[in-house]
């Protein structure tokens, strides 16, 4: 896969593989590969015939997986309620949309003189083009994003809508959480129905799936958003961009997955800012190559390749360098990795990667706990936290050892960025990974990836959990930029975080909010809050907390 990522398709000659020959195969004819291969493949895998009736092929040998296959891929099935707009509620903030882990829910914005043509073009090509009409309709508001702000500038006014694509939600319903807790209440659950009441009298009742994947087939058919419609200053308008869905849904990640968000956005800022080619990934073993590589199903349209658990910087290292000689310079080249792949096993690779001072860009899913391998300790755990290996018990009271900061060790490499962000902080999270593409560099993004089996959380709560992680001090937000100065206090920024110049933030009612306020609200922490007062050992983790923000502080110049 290495020798497909690093080389244009006009090298795609020959290459040695010992594995497979002593002979020296033609590589794939990748634009023929990749035709053949949805055609054939992954069909049969939808219909569960493949190991039956497929051979074994050259690609699959090699590892290969062509761009964008998990497109093809159906959830529709798997849970039984799928988000409803309301669509006179909804502002166009689209933060949904940048939250949904699956590119489950997608936005758009039409000019208003086109619209009514769109639709009317759309229903003729259906059975009944009046409830097509009328549903296509339904998506579509009027909001001062999209409409006002354009029309004060001679812009002509546009319909903003929102449409969700129940081949790849999984029900996890964090959009919806998300908005109610904006205080918007734009979208809810509702249950996919075998027939639904027909929006138009007179016709045939229709399954509620059958009217999500009609409309779902009309946002296809509109062109993407018009660049004069977008605010380059509310970034989460990237995903927007003809650019930003890098990441196509249909992978195989946990409902409302924390880690498949942060590398949708990841990939979505990279993209769009710097074109559809302008970037590669090497990926440490862990849940996202798990997750992005379910054979024959890759949700990414950039080229990825899959590394060992311990060593996905060292192969950076030797893809940048023949980038770089390939006269290649200006790509953009990430790592993703977990807590074995960052802070533990892989530290040392991540370290002299770092101090080589190429421009590689990490991203560390942080998820405090090796998920993939069933929920052991790492480094990257709190203190307390129930984990395997880590049981709460009579003797041992969750993880003994206090939690590595990975972004502090970092910052003393000196050259290098280093933010420590969440993807439930949108303008943080994407500025950040613009900074890091921009900087001439190693930098390094530390980010909160919530797992609900492991954290004890509902599959809506992975943003909500990251803001309160945040506002509690559990995970402090911040951006270290050599470019700022040359001390630390001028090079790392706190800015985002709630009462910066405080040891703890506080709710709306005035009472603090601490990192026992965070720890009682997950399943990890449970049994440090069984008996009426909290264990020695989570108010050791709490001092632990405090005393990381307040060293955060004291380099920021604050305290």
């Amino acid at each position: 896969m290495t020798d497909l990522l690093i080389k244009e398709p006009g090298e795609l000659k020959e290459a040695h593989d010992v594995r497979l020959t002593t002979a020296a195969p033609p590589l794939l004819d990748m634009d023929a590969y990749v035709e053949e291969f949805g055609r054939t493949v992954v069909p049969a895998y939808r219909r569960g015939i493949a190991d039956r009736e497929l051979p074994a092929d050259a690609g699959l040998a090699r590892s290969v997986i062509p761009p964008g296959t998990a497109a093809t891929r159906d959830f529709s099935h798997l849970a039984l309620r799928i988000p409803e707009l309301v669509a006179e509620k909804c502002v166009g903030c689209m933060a949904c949309v940048s939250a949904c882990p699956d590119t489950a829910i997608l936005g758009v914005v039409v000019p208003e003189s086109q619209l009514e043509m769109r639709i009317t073009d759309f229903a003729a090509t259906q059975d009944q083009p009046t409830v097509a009409a009328v549903t296509a309709r339904s998506h579509f508001m009027d909001t001062q994003k999209y409409a006002e702000v354009p029309a004060r500038k001679g812009i002509e006014r546009g319909k903003f809508g929102i449409f969700v694509d129940p081949g790849h939600c999984k029900g996890c319903a964090e959009c919806v959480d998300v908005c109610s807790e904006l205080g918007h209440d734009a979208l809810f659950m509702t249950d996919k129905l075998p027939e639904e009441p027909p929006p138009v009298e007179g016709v045939a009742p229709e399954s509620t799936l059958d009217r999500f994947r009609r409309d779902m087939a009309f946002f296809r058919s509109l062109p993407p958003t018009p660049i004069e419609y977008r605010n380059e200053k509310a970034l989460a308008d990237l995903m927007l961009g003809e650019h930003a869905h890098g990441y196509v849904g249909g992978a195989g990640s946990c409902a409302g997955c924390g880690e498949a968000t942060a590398i949708r956005m990841l990939v979505a800022a990279t993209r769009q800012v710097h074109g559809p080619e302008s970037m590669g990934i090497v990926a440490a073993t862990g849940c996202n190559t798990v997750f992005g590589s379910t054979y024959p199903f890759n949700p990414y349209r950039v080229p990825w390749t899959n590394s060992l658990f311990e060593n996905a910087p060292a192969v950076a290292l030797g893809v940048r360098a023949r980038w770089n000689a390939a006269g290649h310079p200006d790509r953009k080249l990430w790592v993703l990795g977990g807590d074995g792949a960052m802070y533990d096993i892989g530290f040392q690779a991540l370290s002299r990667m770092v101090a080589s001072g190429e421009d590689i860009k990490v991203m560390v899913l942080d998820t405090q706990v090796y998920s993939n391998t069933g929920g052991q300790a790492s480094t990257s755990t709190f203190g307390g936290q129930v984990t395997k290996l880590s049981a709460f018990g009579k003797a041992l009271h969750g993880r003994p050892e206090r939690r590595k900061e990975l972004g502090r060790i970092l910052m003393a490499h000196g050259e290098v960025y280093v933010a420590q962000t969440t993807p439930a902080h949108l303008n943080h999270f994407y500025r950040a990974v613009m900074e890091a593409n921009e900087y001439p560099g190693p930098a390094v993004l530390v980010v909160y990836t919530a797992c609900m089996p492991e954290h004890g959380i509902g599959d809506d709560a992975a943003t909500r959990q990251a803001k309160l992680a945040v506002e509690s001090r559990a995970f402090p937000l911040f951006t270290y930029d050599p470019r700022r100065g040359e001390s630390f206090a001028e090079r790392l920024s706190l800015q985002g975080n709630p009462a910066i110049k405080d040891d703890w933030s506080k709710n709306p009612d005035g009472s603090v909010l601490d990192f026992l306020s965070f720890a009682r609200t997950e399943g990890r922490f449970s049994g440090h809050f069984a008996a009426p007062e909290p264990t020695p050992e989570i108010v050791g983790t709490q001092e632990d907390r405090l005393a990381n923000w307040r060293g955060l502080q004291e380099l920021a110049g604050i305290r």
